[in-house]
């Protein structure tokens, strides 16, 4: 006779505090895969710009090259994490990151540098993919969304904080900033003692009971719309660290710390957001926080374009930073409820996919406006305009949710 699923689904240990500090800073080393390089742009365009005839094509890909090749192997990442497991890929994936975001310290070609973030974005694929499942796996409802804010948290503050100090590192030189990436070496032997394999990692779709059951119980709207949010937030949210630069040149402002601080700034806003965000998903809901963290990105975007002074650029990336701290938890949470422990994996890699691959379309994104637009300003204000469209309509959908919600029956569910 088959065991209950509440039996087999239940955790045969109880993950805790270590386990979350271990998840929540091996979470934040995909956001240090763009910040320590961004501040630097300037200083790698000087530097290879005369000699490299490509070097406007090839200095973008240093930054979003990595997102591109998170996006392509993601889901191949999360294809492993259930079939072969979480820690172990983990492990792996952390040790060839350190060695992959070290190495372009030591190069003399900019393509090379290129070719070697690209390989280095396929380490962060499965560094992220893991590290979510992972969560997943050691935590379950509110607790789960707890874990969930908490990764995004520290994820603005390690982000903070190497933006700032790669800005610092980068007014020597520009390969200084890149050693950095060796410090991840140190949280591998603590991977190593601390995290375990969940039971359910190890078992494949086919060992669902009726076969493929385990795929039938996905809910699949949830994840659509997920993975469409996160791809269109992503767009606007790297809206800042790849064009910014180029605006703060054109005030006159050319310093590398200026420009880290610019954004480290940013990403304080987005730590505030994301601690806030749970009295506001209670608040809201997660219609109602789409429609505020879209409508705070209008207006921060907005504000970029307009401004004319480094005082103005950072009181517009601070509003924009607010709106992108909501983002990952509100969009997050909803996918992983819709998977089950079989799909967990694969699910978040292809989240992980629209996550960055977002990223990546970003400047040609605004490239692609910028067509019909005219210039930069105007690209990023007809992008200001869409994301004030689609937080009008979740706003609509939260109303309409809320309105569904106070005429039906007693006992009924309340949406979220």
């Amino acid at each position: 006779m088959n065991q209950p699923s509440s039996v087999s689904t239940a955790p045969l240990r109880q993950a805790g505090l270590r386990q979350g500090l271990v998840l929540m800073l091996g979470s934040s080393l995909t956001i240090m895969g763009s910040v320590m390089v961004s501040p630097v742009l300037p200083r790698l365009g000087a530097e290879f710009g005369p000699v490299e005839p490509r070097a406007d094509l090839l200095l973008p890909l240093a930054v979003t090259g990595p997102a591109l090749a998170i996006a392509l192997c993601a889901p191949l990442a999360g294809w492993l994490a259930d079939r072969v497991g979480r820690k172990a890929l983990l492990v792996l994936a952390t040790l060839l990151y350190a060695v992959l975001g070290a190495l372009p310290a030591m190069l003399d070609s900019l393509p090379a540098i290129v070719a070697t973030r690209l390989l280095f974005g396929c380490t962060e694929a499965a560094v992220m993919t893991c590290c979510a499942t992972l969560i997943a796996d050691y935590w379950h409802d509110e607790e789960r969304l707890r874990y969930v804010n908490r990764q995004v948290v520290t994820i603005g503050l390690v982000g903070a904080l190497f933006f700032v100090v790669g800005g610092a590192l980068g007014e020597h030189s520009w390969r200084l900033p890149f050693l950095l990436y060796l410090l991840p070496l140190l949280l591998v032997p603590v991977m190593m003692k601390v995290l375990w394999e969940p039971p359910l990692a190890r078992r494949t779709v086919t060992e669902q009971p009726n076969g493929g059951a385990g795929l039938a119980k996905v809910a699949v709207l949830p994840l659509v719309v997920g993975n469409l949010m996160i791809f269109g937030g992503m767009v606007l949210a790297f809206v800042l660290p790849v064009q910014a630069p180029m605006l703060l040149v054109s005030l006159g402002i050319t310093s590398s710390t200026m420009i880290g601080m610019a954004a480290g700034l940013s990403l304080l806003a987005t730590l505030v957001g994301s601690l806030m965000w749970p009295m506001l998903r209670r608040r809201f809901g997660i219609a109602g926080c789409n429609a505020l963290l879209l409508g705070l990105a209008s207006l921060g975007l907005w504000l970029l374009t307009r401004a004319q002074s480094y005082n103005e650029v950072l009181v517009s990336v601070f509003i924009q930073g607010l709106g992108f701290g909501l983002l990952v938890p509100n969009v997050m949470a909803p996918v992983m409820n819709a998977l089950t422990a079989s799909t967990r994996g694969r699910g978040l890699g292809g989240f992980t996919a629209f996550l960055y691959l977002g990223q990546f379309a970003s400047p040609l994104v605004v490239a692609c406006v910028g067509g019909f637009a005219g210039d930069l300003r105007q690209s990023i204000q007809w992008l200001a305009f869409a994301s004030l469209v689609v937080a009008l309509l979740w706003l609509i959908t939260g109303l309409r949710r809320r309105g569904h919600d106070q005429t039906s029956p007693v006992g009924s569910r309340p949406s979220s």
